[in-house]
């Protein structure tokens, strides 16, 4: 099945410009089920080569039948040529993974889970153009998990990384978004982009702070395009008409990626420009 993102690809034009100097950071929205990752399976390098980003970052903790990552999905997405994979409340919903996000340190779960937990919240990365960059997972707790807070260990990894790197990306992985606002101007000109995820609906909000963080409340969902946030729309439609538990399947069909481009300027981390897709 043609994913609309082989149809043909909606951004500004503008966006395509890629100054030699600047760093360009490809963030990819929640993958969802196996329609999510056919769609980065199918589209990834042409988006790649439309865009020519220099890393690429995608929230996949919905990757496996809808909730969850295991080791083979990871894997698949990972040869699509994505570089990072970021987590959230679902990071352990497949047992059969802990060992994999332990070991692996190019998955990372949200750093704000209790010491104990398996694998790391945040980690640097080596990138040909601009050395190491940063990468923060991170999960709100507004209408979510009761978990350390995200504003403070975002204030310890940050000290962690800046030593290292002026460029770092978190993904905050959160309900609401005024948890999502206030914590981008928290940590406004300290980071380079605070993309949110967790909802699956796109936001319009993207904007570059005062400080140079670039940041979107969410930057919405890569998975079956005719479904209510990823899940068979009519499941859904007949849990609001009857308050029935029912259990959640993802849709099939036509899919559709939505992701951010950010491009950021490596000697000083400050983001110049962030675009949807």
């Amino acid at each position: 099945m043609q994913d609309s993102a082989s149809a043909g690809i909606r951004y500004p034009a503008s966006s395509i410009q890629h100054p030699a100097s600047t760093l360009r950071i490809l963030f990819i929205g929640d993958i969802v089920g196996e329609p999510g990752r056919r769609a980065i399976s199918q589209s990834l390098s042409r988006l790649k080569a439309e865009f020519v980003p220099d890393f690429v970052i995608a929230n996949a903790e919905n990757a496996a039948g809808g909730v969850g990552i295991t080791k083979d999905t990871a894997l698949d997405i990972f040869g699509a040529g994505v570089n990072v994979i970021t987590l959230g409340n679902h990071a352990w919903s497949k047992k059969e993974a802990y060992d994999f996000i332990d070991q692996d340190p190019r998955v990372l779960r949200p750093a704000n889970y209790p010491s104990g937990a398996p694998g790391r919240g945040y980690a640097l990365y080596e990138t040909q153009k601009a050395g190491p960059i940063g990468v923060i997972s991170l999960c709100g707790r507004v209408f979510m998990d009761s978990l350390d807070n995200p504003f403070l260990v975002a204030d310890s990894a940050i000290e962690a990384m800046a030593g290292e790197t002026r460029v770092i990306i978190v993904d905050f992985h959160g309900e609401a978004t005024s948890e999502k606002i206030a914590f981008a101007w928290y940590v406004d000109g300290r980071v380079s982009a605070v993309i949110g995820t967790h909802t699956h609906v796109q936001t319009a909000d993207e904007r570059v702070l005062p400080g140079g963080t670039a940041c979107i409340t969410d930057v919405g969902m890569t998975g079956p395009t005719d479904s209510v946030i990823g899940v068979r729309k009519e499941l859904i439609i007949s849990r609001f008409l009857t308050q029935m538990p029912s259990k959640f399947e993802v849709a099939e069909g036509q899919a559709t990626i939505r992701a951010v481009v950010i491009d950021v300027d490596p000697a000083t981390g400050r983001a110049t420009k962030i675009v949807r897709m």
